[in-house]
């Protein structure tokens, strides 16, 4: 599939990406969600059902599988 965003000529293929979220003052971070990225300018298109699946892992918020150092950029 061709890019959308700004006229990108790039094109989406399927990969497994980190994706952060801030919820309730929290950063969570999830690995390995698959996604549609674009190879020119990095655009992340998500399927209905794999975000269905992120807010099921935000909103339940089990025990995280690893704990990972978190940095102030300031």
């Amino acid at each position: 599939m061709r890019g959308s965003i700004n006229d990108c000529v790039g094109e989406y293929e399927q990969r497994d990406i980190v994706h952060t979220v801030r919820y309730q003052g929290q950063v969570i971070v999830i690995d390995h969600v698959p996604a549609e990225v674009c190879t020119l300018c990095g655009d992340i298109l998500f399927k209905a059902e794999t975000v269905r699946r992120i807010e099921d892992i935000i909103r339940t918020r089990t025990a995280p599988s690893q704990l990972v150092p978190l940095y102030e950029y300031a």
